[in-house]
């Protein structure tokens, strides 16, 4: 669209948060930039701009915009929109060449190619990059980073380098030669890119004074500073680029290093003049721009909507200059985007900003040069000055005030913005008629207040606000004489004239401008007792006084207009004209050549036909009744929609301009009734107009196309407003609005004025959106329209006015049919109903169901009915008034109970009743119970059919206290039915049954609550209380949840049970807490026993460090404190011994106590227990001896854990090492013993070995002289302890033979007493028999599962280094070192033990077998008789283990059975025998004799001759025993 001559424009905002989105041509005629979807271009070629037209196509919001910087190609522009195309424009023709839609996101940046004349780079939100070449029509992708582009810019020396930058802070450098190919990555920023610019001149040698002052550049990234860099060649080839972040950086990056060289950070800058609200706090955008004649300069925004020009030749801080020396030349906020020309020897930057102005910057003066406004919203309202002529004020809805000075000689576009207070649209202004720069001004959320726009300090003074508020927009402010209350014509304290504002919801308030905290005053109390009034007035949609103040004229939301005279207003007339909703009514001004002219009223409605009327003669009549008018004086016809607004010419007579929805302004003659011209200059609905009060050829008109244009009539081509119901140009301007998502359309009708619609269109995005004034008009269309006009339902304010079409209109409309665009424009400003019906049908509530559907339904009927049933009433209440009975007529008409008495309404009332229990809608049927009064029998009812509700139970007390107690109960009842029981629990509360509340809920397993209500309204002493809690403790310990159940039992004052049950988890941590609990609750001794169990579980996972924590708390506990100790030092030990191959899954935690080495092993104990444990007095050793003797472990089996066996050893070292430190030696012997023993019952021999060198590393000769001889059992103790000491040498001298001996050839061949022939006869356990599932788990810290198996295996590659080196002679006398093994009498002894046992286990399998089959033949056999003879079943069970023991026994005798009676003699033999050896043989072990024969005799020649015939003696005498008999042999024979 082209200007026509002489239009000037206040064109619509610049959008915002776009990094290109404004560009000035190479020839320096034009600048662009994107306002909504349409690019306005400005002719910047004189001293001040001029609009030269708009380039129209887009349907959604314009994302980029640049200009061709070709030679010859200036006039060629391009754009890319979020409606996922890129257009390129001739703006000669204003119109567009060619278009391309290859991207399928929205597109976020767009550049024009200095060097490749038709290639123009765009890139959207999911990283792709589109060149299109548009002479060719071809096109190429790139991805080089999947992250949205924020900007990108073509260099200007290479034709195929991009730098784009990206939301994240990532700068690339593509080649788009190489497709592939990403020549730089740079990296530095952190936060958005807002803006690239590459350096104006080519290569990096010219700026060489930058390396110098490098090492001085601050660097935030911590980067090396570049000093030591030098230029060389590469340097030439490349070029500079710069880049501005929202992370408050501008950094110049090297390309051919690929780095920064330096970073500039934004100056916190001092705000100067700014009109800005300080409590908005807006985001930072910086833009940057490197003007082409500067290449050591670069221009960039700042925080608050200053522009820098920093000097990157200067070192030190201060490199930066502020643009603007004066007071109010800078934008007062952000900026988003800069771009240059270089004109007339002036090199000009221009800059557009949030604060919606364009200006113009001279680079040499840094002076601004001019400034153009622009406008963020619909214009809603225009209004010149009377006072200050030529002072045009504009109501916005981007809620400001604009007041242009259009007769400014120094600047067209002399504007002052009003925004103070306002956050909200500007529907209506109007001007003081005397005083002057007081403006009136209403919004869309019904404020009313003044402007004083005259003070020189006008710009930051907030207006006056009226306290009283109207519920919807306002429509119309005029000011007027006063009417009562106020005192007419200005007396005393009273103004002379006083404001009058019109609004949505219907009401004219009267508000005093001297008081404006005063409450103003509705009308229509005025009008209403002046004019006797009892009828419901119309709601108001206008209102205009006539110039003189003597009428007034209100128009109304049915379409009629009312005249009243001044000041009670009385009524003088109506006219009747219009049917619909009344728009505008203008009086004709008075100074005129025909005074009676000055009578002619125009007005106009939702309907497109103007009426003027001539009210001359009613003024003038005398009739004291007011008249009707139904004929217009004039009938102005030929719009195609709404009028919005009008105005008389005041320089001619009956000359008037109308503004339309139809999208054009017409200006009319009325008296010939002939239209003479009509402007098509905007591109949307016109929302008000303005005749120049100065030039008769000049209109002002304001549309939603966010623009005010200033237009001379002589100058149109059009006389009348284009034709048929939609014309086809208008139809195609439609089509260019942008389209309404549909999730937006169906909005409800109540979304609040003052919220940003998200697909504003104008500028901003979401982070725009929560800002404060100035953005709240960033709306566009459709928030303007549905914000507004289905808000205010009434009137349409120039828009907000009175339509809800305005929403069909241009958005919502565009694929639809032109009919349906017709039918959607229903009336909104002054017919509520209808305006209702607007919303999507499929978004209408469901309506309610009736509660009278009966009645309702009878008086739905034909006309005749209707009648029929006003004859029976009228007759009915005639004869109820001669107390006569009533007609029979009125019992079929039950309906018309409504009208007449109580009893024929209750008759109604039962009829409809019965009707809603049938239907199956019982509460209506309870509602008019209600009504009716009969509520108690509403609720028996309910209550027996289980249907009580929320609600009958609140009403249920208005029937009395016991009805509603027992209403309760039932609803309790009720509500337990269906399983509600804390709801029923809540309402037995409300009549106080405390405890029948809790009891429910605790039968119910509802614990929690039921304890809430107990601790809240009970004692705090009630049992119940602590039964609650036992009750919901003992449920939770049985699922499982103790921490839950001891939390109940310490609530119940229950802390043993709550400790007991902490611990039944029984792991570490459980036992733990449970340990601490009991120590807090005093229960010392339960505390104890739990730590040490705590602690035993630390050692299984071999964390000595925690046990000691653990056990440390109690005294009661220092006795195994020490054993844990001793513990720890054996594991150690053995660990160092013989270290393990596999890796235990559980690294040991040990102690870091100093060890003395040197020392015996209980001499290091002793020492660590004095040093780390405290154990310095004799006192503590005894008490801490008689803890540990107190304590009895079992005896070890081959079954026993490997660590537990290792515990109780420690256990028994532990009493021996305090025997050893008081020289109890006795003890001392007897407890190491106790050590040894353990291992060898356990099966683990190779552990006894170990504990036999660790303990007694020299024999036991030391502790046998230190012992009393005279002491008998201390002898025997002795000797049973060297015995099991020469055990574990003779295994050992017996492995480990000497290398090359026939002694270990002759060792491998032998008949080997096998570890399985010994288990099953004896307890001997020579090396264990613990299989691998015995020992599970088996660690080096233990024992060594190699340590476990006694066969031959363990040979010369283990044998102790000690064996191999000694001589036979040496190992002889070692041998005789086992002569103390040789012991005729234990021998004796110990194979009389063994006949016991095998005796004992033949009796026991025959019993077995015994029981077995009596259970069998029970089973088996019925009513035979099952007597039989033990001895029989005994010979026949016996057999099999007869032929056992005779083999065990060696006898050849099979055949003859064993009875039962020979082995309990056999028993009785063996057992009087055994009574007879000394008990002093019997009292402590000692290893198997013959098994230590059968081993020496193994030993061959290392064996001296004394001992291998005793050992062979031996053997003979007591080796009757099947396996020693087989083992025995070879060297018996």
């Amino acid at each position: 669209m082209a200007a026509a001559g002489g239009v000037r424009v206040l064109p619509a905002s610049p959008n915002w948060y776009s990094s290109r989105c404004s560009d000035a041509s190479s020839d320096g005629r034009f600048l662009g930039f994107a306002a909504r979807h349409r690019v306005c271009l400005l002719e910047i070629g004189g001293t001040t701009p001029a609009f030269y037209g708009e380039l129209i196509g887009h349907t959604e919001r314009i994302s980029g915009f640049a200009f061709c910087h070709c030679p010859g190609q200036s006039s060629l522009c391009a754009s890319s929109s979020d409606d996922g195309s890129v257009k390129i424009w001739d703006t000669e023709a204003l119109a567009p060449v060619v278009e391309h839609r290859r991207h399928q996101n929205v597109i976020s940046a767009l550049h024009w190619s200095p060097l490749v004349k038709d290639l123009i780079v765009s890139g959207d939100e999911k990283g792709v990059i589109v060149c299109y070449w548009y002479n060719r029509s071809e096109s190429q992708q790139f991805f080089p980073e999947p992250r949205t582009v924020f900007c990108l810019t073509c260099s200007p020396h290479h034709e195929n380098l991009v730098a784009i930058g990206y939301k994240d802070g990532m700068v690339v450098i593509i080649d788009i030669s190489r497709k592939r190919e990403v020549l730089h990555r740079l990296r530095g920023h952190d936060d958005e890119i807002h803006c690239l610019a590459w350096c104006p001149v080519f290569g990096e040698e010219r700026l060489s004074a930058w390396q110098d002052e490098l090492p001085v550049v601050p660097s935030e990234e911590g980067e090396v500073p570049n000093g030591e860099l030098t230029p060389d060649t590469t340097t030439k080839k490349g070029c500079y680029l710069a880049s501005g972040s929202k992370d408050q950086t501008i950094r110049i990056w090297s390309c051919t290093r690929g780095r920064s060289i330096m970073t500039l950070k934004l100056p916190p800058t001092k705000r100067r003049g700014g009109a800005v609200d300080p409590t908005v706090k807006e985001r930072i955008w910086l833009t940057v721009h490197w003007p082409p004649g500067h290449p050591t300069e670069i221009v960039s925004s700042c925080f608050g909507g200053e522009l820098l020009l920093w000097d990157l030749t200067q070192s030190g801080k201060r490199k930066w200059t502020l643009l603007g020396s004066s007071e109010g030349q800078n934008h007062s906020r952000i900026v988003f985007n800069l771009s240059s020309v270089k004109h007339q020897d002036k090199e000009l930057l221009f800059s557009i900003s949030m604060d919606r102005d364009v200006k113009c910057w001279d680079l040499s003066t840094l002076d601004c040069t001019w400034t153009m406004p622009s406008l963020g919203g619909f214009v809603y309202s225009l209004a010149f000055s009377p006072v200050d002529t030529g002072c045009l004020a504009i109501g916005v809805g981007d809620s400001m005030i604009r007041v242009w000075n259009t007769l400014s000689m120094n600047n067209t576009y002399d504007v002052k913005t009003f925004w103070q207070s306002i956050k909200s649209k500007v529907t209506a202004l109007s001007w003081h008629p005397t005083k002057e720069g007081c403006l009136a001004f209403g919004t869309d959320d019904g404020k009313v207040g003044i402007f004083d726009t005259f003070s020189g300090s006008a710009k930051n003074k907030p207006p006056q606000i009226s306290s009283t508020y109207h519920k919807k927009t306002v429509y119309t402010l005029a000011w007027g004489p006063p009417t009562p209350p106020l005192s007419p014509g200005g007396e005393g304290e009273q103004p002379s004239v006083t404001l009058y504002s019109c609004a949505g919801e219907g009401i004219v308030f009267q508000h005093n401008p001297w008081n404006l905290n005063g409450e103003a005053n509705d009308i229509n109390k005025v009008i209403r007792d002046t004019n006797s009034i009892k009828h419901k007035l119309p709601a108001r949609t206008e209102i205009s006084w006539k110039p003189d103040g003597k009428l007034l004229a209100l128009g109304n939301e049915d379409g009629s207009i009312e005249i009243f005279q001044a000041p009670n207003l009385k009524l003088l007339c109506t006219i009747q004209q219009h049917h619909k909703l009344i728009n505008a009514i203008r009086w004709h001004h008075e100074h005129g050549s025909q005074p009676e002219l000055s009578y002619l009223i125009a007005s106009g409605s939702i309907n497109a036909t103007i009426y003027v009327h001539n009210l001359k003669s009613v003024i003038e009549s005398t009739s004291e009744s007011p008249l009707t008018i139904a004929e217009p004086f004039r009938t102005l016809s030929g719009h195609t929609a709404k009028i919005t607004s009008l105005s008389w010419s005041p320089h001619h007579e009956g000359r008037l301009v109308s503004a339309c929805y139809d999208g054009t302004a017409q200006v009319w003659d009325v008296m010939k009734e002939e239209p003479l011209c009509n402007y098509r200059g905007h591109q949307g609905r016109l929302l008000s107009v303005q005749w120049s009060p100065v030039d008769p050829d000049s209109v002002y008109t304001g549309a939603d196309d966010f623009s005010v244009h200033k237009w001379h009539i002589s100058k149109q081509e059009h006389t009348r407003p284009p034709q048929g119901k939609k014309s086809i140009e208008l139809e195609k301007k439609r089509s260019m609005q942008p389209k309404v998502k549909a999730k937006k359309k169906k909005k409800p009708i109540g979304k609040s004025p003052g919220k940003q619609d998200p697909s504003d269109a104008t500028n901003g995005d979401e982070s725009a959106r929560e800002m404060l004034p100035e953005e709240n008009g960033v709306s566009d269309h459709e928030e303007e329209k549905e914000a507004q006009e289905a808000e205010l339902p009434d009137k349409v304010s120039t828009t907000v006015f009175k339509d809800t079409s305005s929403s069909a209109y241009n958005y919502s409309s565009l694929s639809l049919p032109k009919p349906f665009v017709t039918q959607k424009a229903i009336p909104v400003k002054k017919d509520p109903p209808k305006e209702k019906a607007t919303p999507d049908a499929s978004l209408k509530k469901r309506k309610p169901r009736s509660i009278l559907p009966f009645s309702t339904f009878l008086d739905h009927r034909s006309k005749d009915e209707m009648h029929q049933d006003c004859l029976s009433l009228a007759a009915c209440l005639k004869t109820k008034d001669h107390n006569e009975d009533m007609s029979p007529d009125l019992k079929d008409r039950i309906h018309l109970g409504l009208f007449t008495d109580r009893t024929s309404l209750h008759k109604m009332i039962d009829v409809e009743g019965k009707h809603h229990l049938e239907n199956g809608h019982p509460d209506l049927f309870q509602q008019l119970m209600l009504w009716k009064g009969d509520m108690k029998g509403v609720l028996q009812m309910a209550a027996e059919r289980g249907e009580l509700t929320d609600q009958l139970v609140a009403i249920s007390p208005m029937v009395g206290y016991q009805a509603w107690v027992w209403t309760v109960e039932a609803f309790a009842k009720q509500l337990c039915f269906q399983e509600q029981y804390v709801k029923a629990a809540s309402h037995l509360l409300s009549i106080h049954k405390v405890y029948e509340a809790i009891d429910l809920l605790r039968v119910n397993q509802f614990y929690r609550e039921a304890i809430v209500i107990a601790k809240a309204r009970l004692r705090p002493e009630d049992p119940i209380l602590k039964d609650l809690y036992t009750s919901w403790a003992a449920v939770l310990e049985k699922d499982g949840h103790y921490a839950m159940a001891a939390k109940c039992y310490l609530g119940a004052s229950s802390p043993y049970d709550a400790v007991k049950v902490l611990a039944k988890k029984g792991d570490v941590t459980s036992l733990k807490t449970a340990a601490e609990l009991a120590l807090i609750s005093g229960e010392e001794e339960l505390s104890a026993t739990l730590s040490f169990r705590c602690a035993q579980d630390l050692l299984l996972s071999r964390n000595w460090v925690g046990a000691q924590e653990v056990l440390q708390r109690h005294k009661t506990l220092f006795g195994q404190r020490l054993v844990f100790c001793l513990n720890e030092l054996l594991c150690k030990c053995l660990s160092e011994r013989s270290p393990c191959n596999r890796k235990s899954p559980v690294p040991p935690c040990y102690h870091s106590w100093e060890l003395n080495r040197e020392a015996s092993f209980l001499d290091m104990v002793i020492e660590v227990w004095q040093n780390a444990l405290g154990m310095d007095t004799t006192e503590q050793a005894t008490c801490a001896w008689e803890q540990l003797r107190s304590v009895e472990h079992p005896p070890s089996t081959s079954n026993t854990h490997p660590k537990q066996v290792l515990f109780h050893i420690s256990h028994d070292l532990s009493l021996a090492a305090l025997s050893y430190r008081s020289a109890t030696w006795h003890e001392a012997v007897k407890s190491i013993l106790g050590a040894v023993t353990r291992s060898y019952d356990a099966g683990n021999f190779s552990l006894m070995q170990e504990i036999c060198r660790i303990i007694l590393p020299e024999g036991c000769d030391n502790l046998r002289h230190k012992l009393d001889s005279t002491h008998p059992q201390s002898m025997d103790v002795c000797r049973s302890l060297e015995g099991f000491v020469a055990y574990g040498l003779l295994y050992d001298l017996w492995w480990n033979p000497p290398k090359n001996s026939p002694a270990s050839q002759k060792a491998g061949l032998g008949p080997l007493l096998c570890p399985s022939e010994q288990t099953s006869l004896e307890k001997s356990y020579i090396s264990g028999q613990s299989s691998s599932e015995e020992t599970p788990d088996l660690s080096a810290v233990e024992m060594d599962e190699t340590w476990c198996h006694t066969t031959v295996q363990r040979s010369e590659a283990e044998s102790d280094s000690r064996t191999t080196s000694v001589d036979l002679v040496d190992r002889q006398s070692e041998l005789n070192g086992c002569k103390v093994l040789l012991v005729e009498e234990i021998a004796a002894l110990q194979n009389t033990q063994r006949d016991i046992a095998e005796v004992q286990q033949i009796l026991a399998d025959m019993i077995r077998q015994h029981q077995q089959e009596r259970n069998n033949l029970q089973e088996n056999t019925t009513g035979s008789t099952q007597e039989s003879n033990l001895e029989q079943s005994s010979e026949i069970e016996s057999n099999k283990p007869h032929s056992d023991s005779n083999q065990l026994n060696g006898k050849d005798e099979v055949k003859q059975p064993i009875t039962l009676p020979g082995l309990t003699k056999q028993l009785l033999k063996a057992k009087e025998k055994l009574a007879e050896f000394p008990d002093n043989l019997k009292i402590f072990p000692f290893p198997d004799v013959l098994e230590c024969c059968l081993v020496l005799l193994h030993t061959g020649s290392q064996c001296p001759p004394k001992l291998w015939e005793q050992a062979l003696d031996l053997l003979r005498k007591h080796g009757s025993a099947g396996a020693y008999r087989k083992g025995g042999r070879r060297f018996l024979t």
